[in-house]
């Protein structure tokens, strides 16, 4: 029973840690979706880390840890969601 429990624990520590990175995202979406604009962030720097993510995502799936899938399934639609309007937003500005 007793590792049972550490394993929950552990489980649920994985969980908390990957809300609080994958919230922390939250704020720069919205801040795009208001200004309409993305121009500060590095596009290398975002397709770089959504391939991260993705890769950690599928290492999650391979390795059952419902942490890592979670957090890194929640966060590839930000970091997504934030990549495709960085590049429709700068798209836009290139063509005025």
């Amino acid at each position: 029973m007793r590792g049972f429990m550490e394993r929950i624990l552990i489980e649920l520590l994985g969980i908390t840690a990957g809300t609080f990175t994958t919230t922390s995202f939250i704020p720069q979406l919205v801040k795009i979706l208001k200004t309409k604009s993305a121009r500060d962030l590095s596009l290398v720097m975002f397709v770089v880390f959504t391939i991260g993510i993705l890769l950690w995502l599928i290492y999650g799936i391979l390795t059952a840890s419902l942490a890592i899938i979670f957090a890194n399934s929640i966060t590839l639609v930000i970091a997504s969601t934030i990549l495709l309007l960085k590049i429709k937003y700068d798209r836009t500005v290139n063509e005025r």
